[in-house]
């Protein structure tokens, strides 16, 4: 509550200077010049916070962390980091635990997805090294071992058949199999592919520009509860989204990201929110999710600010808890940010459209 009175203080006391300065310096003034003075307060509720004692020993973060995956019906946290001579995969559980690492045939991962059922652990890394397993998109257990290979190892290329990428930057694997790919995370490729379970392209958008259903860094995907697909098309500074069965363009939004584009695209377990990280300004939106049918422009509900130059890459939420597991290439780690159970509001003072002082209210 002090902060709040500090910020009425200097309000207070800017507003007496420009009244003192208008009344004994106004003649002085050429007649172009006009001060203007405007407070305001912005209020914005509080739906996350930071779980300080997640994991229980960051010394295991020896890398830069790029990307982290979920399986939450196992209770798993999967970190992917790169470095020389480091683990490039280290395994948690949502507690904070740390299980166990692996480092088989990763190379320079840039995404990892969690796509576990009842009958099968798996763990997906799109891979953008140069080695022979680079521009590729793997399939592991749960233990590291490797399972399948999409693309063509080592080689980056533009083709269908076979397949090539170039730079895939991220992935999503439904419950059924099918998967939807961002490839081209500054590569050859500006694309969105749709494959099925048996690896057989469904549809396909490829073109590099900013119109309807064309890229510049298409970097993140995923698939909402009602059957749409959210790409974070960073370059471009939007969202894009696409119906899953058709492919056909549904609409974008881009009023939320005049700054900076997205880097990485999640929903909430319930469905309420859509959770957007933007690299460099270590930020997440929280966005209100539209309903069935309408797209409409997106609105933002909460923000996070993170510190100066910890750099969220890409992101993950837990369909089992909510919690959102965020990968940091600058800070070099991972965070965990879980649901708050009462409303609390952030109220900002405002001052001539920047913001002043910031202060939480229970």
């Amino acid at each position: 509550m002090m902060r709040f009175w500090v910020c009425i203080a200097g309000a207070g006391f800017f507003l007496a200077l420009l009244v003192l300065h208008s009344r004994f310096c106004a003649s002085r003034l050429p007649p172009h010049l006009h001060l203007a003075f405007k407070v305001s307060w912005r209020a914005e509720e509080i739906l996350y916070r930071l779980d300080v004692d997640w994991p229980k020993y960051s010394e295991y973060f020896t890398g830069a962390t790029f990307c982290v995956g979920v399986d939450s019906l196992n209770g798993l946290v999967y970190v992917a980091q790169r470095g020389d001579n480091i683990p490039k995969v280290l395994v948690f559980t949502e507690d904070g635990y740390f299980l166990r690492a692996w480092n088989y045939t990763v190379d320079t991962p840039h995404g990892i997805f969690a796509a576990s059922t009842p009958q099968e652990k798996s763990v997906w890394i799109t891979d953008v090294g140069s080695g022979f397993y680079g521009h590729t998109i793997k399939k592991y257990n749960s233990f590291g071992d490797l399972v399948q290979v999409l693309g063509t190892p080592g080689k980056k290329g533009t083709g269908l058949n076979p397949l090539q990428f170039d730079n895939p930057a991220e992935l999503h694997v439904e419950d059924t199999g099918d998967i939807y790919i961002v490839d081209g995370d500054g590569g050859l490729n500006n694309r969105l592919i749709k494959l099925s379970q048996d690896f057989m392209i469904l549809w396909l958008h490829g073109e590099n520009g900013t119109g309807p259903a064309k890229f510049n860094i298409p970097h993140s995907v995923t698939v909402d509860s009602t059957g749409r697909v959210w790409v974070a098309d960073r370059g471009n500074k939007r969202l894009q989204v696409f119906d899953k069965d058709t492919g056909d363009w549904l609409g974008e939004w881009n009023n939320c990201f005049s700054e900076e584009g997205p880097s990485a695209v999640r929903f909430t377990p319930d469905g309420k929110y859509v959770v957007v990280a933007q690299l460099n300004l270590s930020r997440l939106l929280i966005l209100a999710a539209p309903p069935v049918g309408n797209i409409g422009d997106c609105s933002v509900v909460s923000t996070i600010q993170l510190a100066d130059q910890v750099s969220p890459h890409l992101l993950e939420v837990s369909r089992e808890t909510g919690a959102i597991y965020v990968a940091e290439i600058g800070a070099k780690q991972v965070q965990k940010y879980i649901p708050v159970n009462s409303a609390n509001f952030l109220f900002i003072c405002v001052i001539n459209n920047e913001p002043l002082e910031r202060w939480d209210l229970d």
